[in-house]
């Protein structure tokens, strides 16, 4: 019996003793802060500029919202899965459609890459330091990073996280016990089926990543390890495999079809866009709009820094007992690939991946004719990161650690020390160059939404339902006004344009008083100004900072 025995206090058991966490850990979680931080400043600020495709997401949203339509695709194609439309569609509900609103969501999925790239690293085999490393440089923000990221245009926010979760599962089904493996196995299957119907663009990494877990797990993967994938695999691809068994087309064939530009860019044009600018683009080098020629450098180092990436992890993967490398690794069960060889056969499937993504985009046209914007099909090459500047540190890391060593080797060492730092310098000057820039031109993008919003207050103080305009106008002004004003798309010769929702240009159609939307200076608008005047039939024309309302006279 214990009743009304004072029972001593205990000491303190030091395994259950809280561990404080490391300087690095600190530093990571304050730096990974900002960078989420200064994107949501961003946001607050109306940045990176909106535009129509991604104000079609948000009608997504809204119909979702409020049960009107459960969109699989992108309107007006057959591909690219409404991932973000469902993921935002809470928040519109609860607080209408707004920019911001339909990007909370797009904030949360780079807060988490960052979270699951600083696992990934320390996974790898990196030490505290070095993912320190990985959270600085995935923190800079450029402008085609942030738009990459933030914008929810479709196909893009969600495909670094999700890399980045299929490369720690990886990891966990190579090191860890059959038992504990089951879930990973669904949870890799579910990542990998939702990725293949959100955005073809991260199946590189899905096939590198697949083909290590055959390599390593291919008895396992006989039995119901396999069923188990399988099955998870075709419920993330479900709204994918029944919308293609429903009206029986392949989203494949649409994604190849609608890749590249409308016109076929020469070979000197590709390799120019794909693998001078694109490299610079992807990592955040340059500034909104355009390269400078000394942001382009990164495009001589990225190549050589993959492939002495790729054959260190080669080599490491290829040898028969090495010392492991830093940071925490599970004890191997009895025929399980030691972790050291499991670390550098993910970072050899990463920088397979990313050569492959690379690839593919510098053979298109549109890497060719539009280099600047079509490289956001480069925005995955982050997930690689870990394993891309892992030579650089490793090279970089006696620099700062005691030297034992004298001699011609050890002088060896230090020049090859000191011309990763200065890369490694170089990298994040250029980033951060390149960030700074990007809030030098907020303003300017503020400047422009608040005219959007004075367009749109017109409009409705006006009583205008309907309205035709250019397509980087009419579902912009759908769905910042919740569908209370509607648009059908027109070219610059007043010709019917590419309605993504052709509901839209029959509202139009149906009433006579629909009036036009163009902004000022344009083409379109220059067109519109011939038919002004006081006569029936004629138009009258309002005019807002940056936009012209055409509407007929009767």
């Amino acid at each position: 019996m214990t009743a009304g025995v004072r029972q001593e206090p205990r000491e303190a058991d030091p395994a259950r003793t809280p561990r404080r966490l490391r300087l690095p850990t600190l530093l990571a979680l304050l730096i990974g802060g900002i960078g989420v931080g200064y994107r949501l400043a961003l946001l607050l600020a109306d940045a990176p500029p909106t535009n129509s495709d991604e104000a079609t997401m948000g009608l997504a949203a809204l119909h979702i919202a409020r049960g009107d339509a459960f969109p699989v695709w992108f309107y007006g194609q057959a591909y690219m899965g409404t991932l973000e439309a469902y993921l935002a569609a809470p928040l519109v509900a609860v607080a209408g459609p707004s920019v911001l609103v339909l990007r909370l969501p797009t904030l949360a999925l780079y807060a988490l890459f960052l979270l699951l790239s600083w696992r990934l690293t320390r996974r790898l085999g990196g030490d505290r330091w070095y993912a320190l490393l990985v959270v600085a440089v995935l923190a800079l923000g450029a402008d085609r990073v942030v738009k990459n990221q933030l914008i929810a245009g479709g196909g893009y926010p969600e495909l670094n996280p999700a890399g980045a979760a299929l490369a720690l599962l990886t990891v966990g089904l190579c090191v860890g016990g059959p038992g504990a493996r089951l879930p990973r196995w669904a949870a890799w299957g579910l990542v990998a089926g939702v990725l293949l119907w959100v955005d073809p663009l991260i199946l590189p990494y899905v096939a590198t990543l697949g083909a290590l877990l055959l390599a390593w797990r291919r008895r396992e993967l006989a039995g119901r390890a396999g069923a188990v994938l399988a099955g998870a695999l075709l419920l993330g691809a479900a709204p994918m495999v029944l919308d293609s068994l429903r009206h029986g087309r392949n989203p494949l064939t649409a994604v190849l079809r609608a890749s590249g530009s409308d016109v076929a860019a020469g070979w000197a044009e590709r390799l120019h866009g794909g693998l001078v600018l694109g490299p610079s683009l992807a990592m955040g080098f340059c500034s909104p709009g355009h390269c400078a020629p000394w942001q382009l450098w990164w495009a001589a180092v990225f190549p050589v820094l993959l492939l002495i990436a790729a054959c260190a992890a080669w080599r490491t993967l290829r040898r028969a007992s090495v010392v492991p490398d830093h940071g925490p690794s599970p004890r191997p069960r009895p025929g399980d690939p030691p972790a050291h060889r499991v670390s550098a056969g993910v970072r050899l499937a990463l920088l397979a991946g990313a050569a492959a993504v690379l690839a593919a985009y510098a053979v298109s046209d549109a890497a060719g004719r539009t280099p600047v914007e079509s490289s956001r099909y480069l925005s995955c090459l982050a997930v690689a990161v870990p394993a891309l500047l892992w030579p650089l540190w490793r090279a970089a890391r006696p620099l700062v650690g005691p030297r034992h060593r004298a001699g011609p080797a050890a002088a060896g060492a230090v020049a090859v020390g000191t011309a990763a730092v200065v890369v490694l310098v170089g990298v994040l000057g250029t980033g951060g160059v390149a960030t700074v820039d990007t809030v030098r031109a907020a303003p300017a993008v503020h400047a422009e939404a608040d005219r959007h919003r004075a367009l749109v207050d017109m409009l409705g103080a006006l009583g205008v339902r309907h309205v035709r305009g250019g397509y980087w106008t009419c579902n912009r002004i759908a769905f910042a006004t919740g569908e209370d004003v509607v648009c059908a798309v027109v070219d610059d010769r007043l010709r019917p344009g590419f309605d993504r929702l052709p509901a839209y240009r029959r509202a139009v159609a149906a009433d006579p008083d629909a009036g036009w939307v163009a902004p000022d200076a344009s083409p379109l608008a220059a067109l519109l100004d011939r038919r002004l005047g006081t006569a029936p039939g004629t138009l009258d024309v309002v005019t807002v900072d940056g936009w012209r309302i055409y509407l007929p006279r009767r």
